[in-house]
């Protein structure tokens, strides 16, 4: 300080700085190059933030266009002077400059590594997010919880627009979640037919279908476990129509997302005042992604996507076999069991215009528990249905059971050592087998 009183200079009182857009330069399509991309990480923004933030009793340090206003008033009624913007506010800007110093980093370690090494998974785990939103509670009343948007422009649920009604809720945006991914997965796995619906419950799809028609699709989905389906999460891959709003009436669903939805049908769907109705525009097919997930001690991070089955190998190991139909069939019950906890057993079954679960026996310890699960789900409908297990059959039981129920194909990943009692049974009851060759467990 004596220095700098015998050089005649003052002090610094406020640093102000916005971070080169490293971000919005890493997200553009077609990817910037690596010498542009690179030429977009700041180095003396982040140091002035650091050295500012550091010494906040002394001086402001704003990172966000957000905080102007505020700070901007204090000085005013202070007449300039600095000592207007009190400790407790500066401790606040202090916390945000290195918030906004650690997302910056981590954007540029992510995307280096994304670029450079090129790994399936990262070598590190480097998570930066947006600003928090309190929620109501988390999944149980005790238990305080918030949603934050990933880093960067919003997308996926981040990115939806609310119509009215209350607030998500958590458990509301575990549901959204599961919803979405398996309507993108038939984006992909169904992405000849026009309409596709989803219904969930507690995460797991209770009912799903295509369709050439959107009110067939939900007419179809709902049918699958219209018990389950009281309070569910519903969405479309389509504009809801008019013709559809009207169909679902007054049944009782906490959420439904949609791409948007036609003149009429918000208005009718809004009759019901507690409905979260939200559009995501678009709703495109799933791709493979990392997924995290914190456990005691750590976390896990895969690569998650549709099924990804290479259906041209997908092989029939019975005597029956089967045609092209069926084969579109096993696709779209692949894709919906995907997304269902294991152990999980679903039937599926052809309709008037498209596909849709007629049964789905979700999360349980034994697989034949499951199949029973499925058949009491479906019901007279199991007749002629087709049976899709994440999992190989260790024993023959399950496909005993499966022919109990009036099942005439199974579809299931293989890879027993006693596949060959499963084939036999098969054989012995008439009914066709396929081996994907690709397990769909999910925990």
């Amino acid at each position: 300080m004596r220095t700098l009183a015998e050089l005649g200079y003052g002090t610094v009182d406020l640093v102000c700085v916005n971070l080169y857009p490293f971000e919005a330069t890493a997200a553009r399509d077609p990817p910037a190059s690596n010498p542009e991309l690179i030429e977009m990480i700041d180095i003396g923004g982040p140091t002035m933030v650091r050295s500012a933030a550091k010494n906040h009793s002394d001086v402001i340090v704003l990172t966000s266009p957000e905080q102007y206003p505020s700070v901007l008033e204090s000085l005013s009624v202070a007449n300039g002077d600095p000592s207007g913007v009190d400790n407790a506010t500066r401790q606040l800007l202090a916390l945000a400059a290195y918030q906004s110093t650690a997302a910056y980093d981590a954007a540029v370690s992510n995307e280096l590594e994304n670029r450079f090494a090129g790994h399936d998974v990262p070598s590190r785990i480097h998570v930066s997010s947006g600003p928090g939103s309190q929620l109501r509670y988390g999944e149980n009343p005790h238990q305080p919880a918030a949603f934050y948007p990933a880093a960067g422009d919003p997308s996926g649920l981040a990115a939806a627009v609310q119509h009215g009604g209350k607030p998500l809720s958590y458990n509301n945006y575990l549901d959204l979640d599961g919803a979405l991914r398996l309507a993108r997965s038939l984006c992909v796995d169904a992405a000849g037919e026009p309409h596709a619906c989803v219904i969930v419950k507690h995460t797991n799809p209770c009912g799903a279908a295509v369709d050439q028609d959107q009110v067939g699709a939900w007419q179809n989905a709902l049918a699958s476990d219209p018990e389950s389906a009281f309070g569910c999460v519903i969405s479309f891959t389509k504009p809801v129509e008019k013709s559809t709003a009207e169909a679902i009436g007054d049944h009782f669903f906490e959420c439904m997302i949609a791409p948007g939805y036609e003149p009429g049908a918000l208005d009718l769907l809004s009759t019901k005042k507690n409905r979260r109705l939200l559009t995501l525009d678009p709703i495109g097919p799933r791709a493979d992604e990392v997924r995290v997930r914190q456990l005691d001690g750590g976390w896990l991070a895969q690569v998650q996507g549709p099924p990804g089955i290479d259906w041209d190998s997908v092989e029939c190991v019975t005597q029956k076999q089967v045609d092209t139909g069926e084969l579109a069939l096993a696709r779209f019950g692949s894709a919906v069991l995907a997304e269902v906890k294991s152990n999980a057993i679903i039937l599926v079954a052809s309709t008037a215009n498209g596909c849709a679960t007629v049964g789905v026996g979700p999360g349980q310890t034994s697989r034949v528990a499951a199949v029973r699960i499925a058949a009491r789900r479906a019901g007279e409908r199991a007749k002629g249905s087709m049976m899709v297990s994440d999992a190989f059959f260790p024993f023959r039981d399950g496909i005993d059971a499966a022919h109990d129920i009036g099942v005439s194909t199974v579809v299931q990943p293989g890879g027993s050592v006693r596949d060959q009692e499963s084939i036999d049974a098969a054989n012995e009851h008439d009914m066709a087998m396929l081996f994907t060759g690709k397990r769909l467990f999910l925990h």
